[in-house]
């Protein structure tokens, strides 16, 4: 409440200057919900119990966010309650906490940008140092403490912070002392056909490490960065070494053995009207980076310094998101499962039939989509200790080969055919080692189609299909979605897991309702287990059964 007073106070003293309302107020509310149900028939074997709904079975994540603008300054800050329990899948440090859990104060002027209290900062491509929120993967990684942005010239720009991450509604251990500089060097050098920027950045980790004399209070991680742009051509390459540190497993040092990490990243792309193509290539050894060193190994994604999302293609269906692809960047050297972290590829390809065409006349545009992840070749020793090869033939964790074809055939009718090939190994989908439990060989099959009935109508529909001799078998899908206008919609969808021990539909029905800046929606159904990523994070979902809604305004 403090903060609240304090902030309200600052605005209301910013206003007494005029006779007249002064500034700017803005902000949102939403509230996440659910109502966990028993349901003895959601099982995949005939031993389950089924899913039996917790004493807390109402839940809700809420958020409510306050912002005033005045002039160069801006404060505000968000209130979060998670009563009595956080949604199922959340870290269990967010549960029966309601209270202040972010606020800040800014103030930019000319060249000039600070902030006191909870920011969000990335750098580069946010493989050294990523501060975000995604409210939906339960992550909110701001750091609190003072960051300071100055640009002396059109063409450099540098960024310094200092302060704690955020865990849950406390504060992580570790100290960040971190700098980024970027340098545009043909907006200095004038050149028109060459588009040339480097970076360089450095994150360091403060930590007491109480009687351990044998493990580092200071932990650092430098990057260099290139990226650059001629004509229809880009790319661009990033590299950090970090400092040897511990290795750690849900809280417990693994040993007081030091271990360094590598992070490599490149890209390069060509695009021009129609056709557009790019490849992207990574290698993470040993680069998992957390504010405190004994979180590492947390299944929410807590206390993560930086930002190592899965490289892959983000899917949409229901059924393309059974097998996902999390990163693998962690050095974990138990016997029973050993890796070094990953490398691989993702490339992608779009094209569109020229308007002249046969094709082209019913908007043909084509997108296909590869990626390959494996662990690295690596050897391990009894001493804990390892070599590793820069790629070798280390074992394949994932591979995707995937196409999309749109077609616009009238203007009220639209079509979308998804073909999916995806090697999986087991422990990145189900849990457990990597590269000791077999592949899930699986291909998808999706057609969907929305026919627009005039005055906002319309009504779209997906028909599904996954074929596996492996894991839980085949699946078919299907999606029904009717659009009354611009503000009522419903659905039904179902996912009819019919191949495996126990065959089991997890069906889904509910509706929304959207007026300005206001959106309220309700669905009651089954929820799938296993993981839910969004932008190539994930989080662990148990499969349950219950009513969910959700409330968003914003003003």
């Amino acid at each position: 409440m403090k903060y609240l007073l304090a902030i309200c106070g600052l605005a209301a003293a910013l206003n007494v200057s005029g006779q007249t309302p002064q500034g700017s107020l803005f902000g949102g509310f939403e509230s996440n919900s659910q109502w966990l149900l028993d349901d003895f028939d959601l099982k995949v074997s005939a031993s389950e119990p089924g899913f039996i709904a917790p004493e807390d079975a109402f839940r809700a994540n809420s958020y409510f966010q306050l912002n005033y603008n005045y002039g160069e300054f801006t404060a505000g800050l968000q209130h979060e309650s998670y009563m009595p329990s956080a949604l199922l899948g959340y870290s269990p440090t967010f549960d029966n906490q309601n209270g202040i859990a972010t606020y800040y104060l800014n103030f930019k002027h000319d060249q000039l940008d600070l902030t006191a209290g909870y920011f969000y900062e990335q750098f580069g491509n946010g493989l050294i140092l990523r501060g975000w929120e995604d409210r939906q993967l339960g992550i909110n990684s701001a750091f609190q403490g003072v960051r300071a942005k100055f640009n002396p010239t059109e063409y450099i720009a540098f960024t310094g912070l200092i302060g704690q991450q955020r865990n849950g509604f406390e504060l992580s251990e570790g100290v960040i002392n971190a700098f980024d500089l970027n340098v545009d060097l043909s907006q200095k050098m004038q050149w028109s056909l060459l588009d040339l920027r480097i970076g360089g950045s450095y994150v360091n980790r403060f930590q007491d490490r109480g009687t351990n004399s044998l493990i580092p209070t200071n932990v650092a991680a430098y990057s260099g960065r290139l990226d650059w742009g001629s004509g229809q051509f880009y790319g661009g390459i990033e590299a950090i070494k970090k400092d040897p540190d511990v290795i750690a497993n849900e809280g417990t040092l693994v040993s007081n053995r030091l271990y360094d990490g590598t992070a490599l990243q490149a890209n390069i792309g060509y695009s021009k009207k129609g056709l557009g193509t790019s490849a992207t290539f990574r290698r993470l050894e040993n680069f998992s980076f957390y504010s405190d060193r004994l979180a590492e190994g947390n299944q929410f994604n807590q206390e993560l310094i930086n930002y190592t999302p899965a490289l892959t293609k983000q899917q949409d269906y229901l059924l393309t998101n059974i097998y996902v692809y999390n990163a693998q960047p962690r050095l974990i050297t138990d016997p029973l499962d050993q890796r070094a972290g990953e490398v691989g590829v993702q490339s992608d390809l779009f094209f569109s039939f020229p308007k002249e065409s046969t094709l082209g006349k019913i908007g043909t545009k084509v997108a296909a989509n590869f990626s390959y992840w494996a662990g690295l070749d690596a050897t391990f020793y009894e001493d804990q200790s390892y070599d590793v090869a820069f790629i070798g033939e280390g074992n394949r964790y994932f591979r995707d080969i995937n196409t999309e074809i749109k077609n616009r055939w009238s203007k009220t009718f639209n079509s979308v055919l998804t073909y999916q090939n995806i090697i999986a190994d087991k422990g990145v989908v189900l849990g457990g080692p990597l590269g000791s439990q077999g592949d899930i060989k699986a291909t998808i099959l999706v057609a969907e189609g929305t026919y627009k009935l005039g005055k906002g109508r319309s009504v779209r529909g997906v028909l599904q299909y996954l074929s596996t001799e492996q894991d839980r078998k085949n699946w078919s899908g299907a999606v029904v979605e009717y659009n009354f206008n611009a503000k009522w919609s419903i659905y039904a969808a179902d996912a009819y897991n019919y191949g495996g021990e126990g065959k089991i539909h997890y069906y889904n029905t509910g509706g929304s309702f959207t007026k300005g800046r206001t959106r309220f929606a309700m669905n009651y159904g089954r929820q799938r287990g296993g993981l839910i990523c969004v932008g190539g994070v994930c989080r662990f979902v148990p499969e349950n059964n219950g009513f969910s809604m959700n409330l968003n305004v914003t003003f």
